[in-house]
């Protein structure tokens, strides 16, 4: 593929302006790429924990260092206002010295008792090298998610960012580079879908982690599988955001406006659907919409705004299309329910009721900033309406009384509920969903071990 046909190439989404296009890798590139990683490995598991911490220490200052340069870098790509840019690579700085400052905890090894004298042990070992395939709604947070913990492993990397996002995915490979990483320890390449499957095929990737659409995964999965590979996916979510009760409506509808409409809604774990008690039902839809109503939208290099453009004009028509589809059959747009007119690629904040069955925004992820609202009776029928979804990555449940919280939380289907807030990320915590939401975790102490070879040692007992 040439530079003119290349798909790795920024649009500002803001003004529709293009930059230049990146060519994708040469099949030699690809080759060295490949030679690179798996000859880095041993070197690679072989360098001690500790310079292995201190890299990604050093990997950590250099997020702070740049801070407003990637944050300006996100602006350009996908539309990401700078503050909140800003706030993606705190928490990429935190995540890759929360796994330094907890490798030897993570890395030890687990004593499993023996009834014969004999001595056993689960050891943590790397796998070798893997192949990461990112998305472009967090440019450097989902790598940080993927690399921090395979790096401290003594694993290596190849990644293929998202097409959308090649200043980020160059930044990225520099500050690995630059922390001082061996040469082969983290490559960046530029691929189309074909050379990614014969990435995945050959047999030096051990693995490959997926965060992005269901198509993305589905494909993904099938060239691991049929090559016996690790694979983890974190796809789609249409999360619900349950409301039994609440002692403080206002804190309520502050948490519900961050939860939907943070990143411009572009978030797989952001809360997509809020199901509401009948009781609070009307008066928490006209004070959602007027929060929501207020929200300033605008450009991503001003520091005021709250929310920018969608990541692309195609990504604001897929969200007009769903939104146009739920409206034609009956729905009612509280507030927003169309496009900014102009250049950029904006949509107005939306709040929709009346989303039956039959309509696109019943079952399909919105991923814009778009709520649908439903009306419960019961508890019962909040767990009904949250869990009737294909997809199950996480929800937040917001009642009076925690007990109740607590146990309507046992009976919801995702890989994660968040009590009294809206789901949100953290470098301790894991994260990871069911059905079509994917599988696997990522972060926390499971997220070391997804791509680890958790070798058995056993010592016959002397004597």
């Amino acid at each position: 593929m040439n530079d003119t046909t290349s798909p790795y190439r920024v649009t500002n989404p803001a003004t529709g302006e293009q930059g230049s296009p990146h060519p994708t890798a040469s099949p030699d590139q690809v080759e060295a790429a490949l030679s690179a990683a798996a000859a880095a490995y041993p070197a690679w598991r072989a360098t001690p924990l500790s310079e292995r911490r201190a890299l990604l220490h050093r990997v950590a200052d250099l997020h702070d260092e740049a801070a407003g340069e990637l944050a300006a870098v996100m602006a350009r790509e996908m539309g990401k206002p700078v503050r909140s840019g800003r706030g993606e690579i705190g928490l990429c700085a935190e995540i890759y010295r929360y796994y330094a400052d907890h490798a030897e905890e993570f890395l030890a090894d687990e004593v499993l008792p023996q009834r014969d004298g004999a001595t056993a042990l689960l050891r943590m070992a790397p796998v070798g090298p893997l192949l990461g395939v990112m998305p472009w709604n967090y440019p450097y947070y989902q790598v940080a998610r993927f690399a921090a913990p395979n790096l401290l492993l003594g694993n290596t990397i190849l990644l293929k960012h998202a097409p959308q996002c090649p200043e980020s995915a160059l930044r990225l490979a520099e500050m690995f580079a630059g922390a001082g990483l061996i040469p082969g320890g983290y490559t960046n390449l530029f691929l189309d879908n074909d050379q990614a499957a014969a990435v995945i095929a050959d047999p030096r990737v051990q693995g490959v982690s997926l965060t992005g659409s269901e198509r993305a995964g589905a494909a993904v999965a099938e060239a691991a599988g049929r090559h016996l590979k690790k694979v983890v996916l974190e796809l789609g979510g249409a999360d619900a955001f349950i409301v039994l009760d609440t002692a403080d409506l206002d804190a309520l509808i502050a948490e519900a406006v961050v939860g939907r409409m943070g990143n411009c809604g572009q978030a797989c774990n952001a809360a997509k659907r809020f199901i509401v008690a009948a009781e609070l039902h009307d008066e928490f839809v006209a004070r959602f919409a007027a929060a929501v109503a207020d929200i300033r939208v605008g450009d991503p290099f001003d520091e005021s705004i709250a929310m920018g453009p969608l990541s692309s004009h195609a990504a604001r028509d897929q969200v007009a299309a769903q939104v146009d589809d739920a409206l034609a059959k009956g729905a009612v747009a509280h507030t927003g329910g169309t496009a900014v007119p102009g250049a950029g690629a904006y949509y107005r904040p939306t709040v929709l009721t009346g989303v039956v069955p039959g309509m696109r925004a019943w079952d399909e992820e919105i991923f814009g900033p778009v709520a649908v609202v439903h009306k419960a009776a019961d508890a019962a029928e909040a767990v009904r309406l949250a869990n009737d979804s294909p997809y199950g990555l996480s929800a937040s449940v917001h009642a009076a009384d925690p007990a109740d919280a607590l146990a309507l939380a046992d009976l919801l289907d995702v890989g994660m509920v968040y009590i009294g807030e809206a789901p949100s990320t953290a470098a301790d915590l894991p994260f990871g969903g069911t059905k079509r939401s994917g599988f696997g975790r990522e972060l926390g102490r499971l997220g070391i071990q997804e791509f680890a070879n958790r070798k058995l040692v056993k010592v016959r007992a002397q004597g």
